[in-house]
């Protein structure tokens, strides 16, 4: 049983090592077959709504030129509804592993939630608006990771070392621990485990005004995690949001389980490290 349980943490461990490079091949791979395609449709002269320029302006980095894409290149994002076979074994997935990431880290929920309380005044677990899919309003969960007062000048980005932030804050912000009770929230349906980060409805008024076609990231759920967050690191601006939106784009546009499956493992590397923190 020890062999057993030790090669499956060893298997884990390489699995997160790998897991950006093979998301590098998946990218790429899915970059150069696009292309192709493209080309055989324009030498058949068929159109299927695919805007060529797009596809052909897809980088290695696994990311969209955000000026020159519109809702007609993501007609084909229907296949992601959950009555739809794609969909209803996205929706199968996100509840699974919700579900068990809720049962891995249940011990580590309630040590954490207890410093919380300990640190600063406050709850632990608190709700925040967020939008969501078609540009919705939902309530997501997370783990107080800065003062009860933090906000009463209104919504505003953390900053590099933000005052705002308790002791239990740093940390559980570094590993992304404060996240994990979002978990509920792909449970409900409210959120997927994997798409583009659900933002506040503050920012996204300024942001859909100062960014074009940001309001394509609300065509499917957001996600727990995302090919933006394990990509970029943690945007506090207009230009740091303008830069994961190319990366959101690519993932609804390539969307696929082997990506999604290969974002989670790369989310594990990203939190262990604390990359995109503040």
């Amino acid at each position: 049983m020890d062999v057993v349980i030790g090669s499956a943490v060893v298997g884990f461990a390489i699995a997160v090592v790998l897991a950006p490079y093979l998301a590098d091949v998946v990218s790429v791979g899915r970059g150069q077959k696009s292309a192709a395609n493209s080309l055989d449709t324009i030498a058949k002269g068929v159109d299927d709504g695919v805007d060529f320029t797009v596809l052909r302006r897809a980088s290695l980095d696994g990311t969209v030129d955000i000026g020159r894409v519109s809702n007609r290149d993501f007609s084909r994002i229907d296949a992601l509804s959950p009555v739809s076979g794609k969909g209803a074994v996205k929706r199968f997935f996100d509840i699974a592993a919700a579900i068990a990431l809720l049962i891995a880290t249940a011990p580590l929920l309630v040590v954490v939630a207890a410093a919380i309380r300990i640190d600063s005044a406050g709850p632990a677990l608190y709700r925040q608006r967020r939008v969501g899919i078609n540009g919705s309003v939902f309530q997501i969960y997370k783990l107080r990771s800065m003062t009860a007062d933090a906000e009463c000048d209104g919504a505003r980005w953390a900053s590099v070392n933000d005052a705002r932030v308790t002791r239990i804050g740093k940390l559980i912000r570094k590993l992304h621990i404060d996240e994990i009770p979002q978990a509920i929230n792909v449970i409900k349906g409210e959120m997927s485990f994997v798409g583009p980060r659900p933002e506040r409805p503050e920012f996204v008024e300024v942001l859909e005004r100062e960014i074009p076609n940001y309001q394509l990231r609300h065509l499917v759920k957001p996600g727990l995690t995302g090919w933006a967050q394990v990509k970029y690191v943690y945007g506090a601006s207009v230009e740091d949001a303008r830069i994961k939106l190319g990366f959101d784009l690519f993932y609804i546009k390539n969307y696929s389980l082997l990506n999604d499956i290969l974002i989670i493992l790369m989310t594990f590397r990203v939190a262990l490290f604390g990359i995109g923190s503040r």
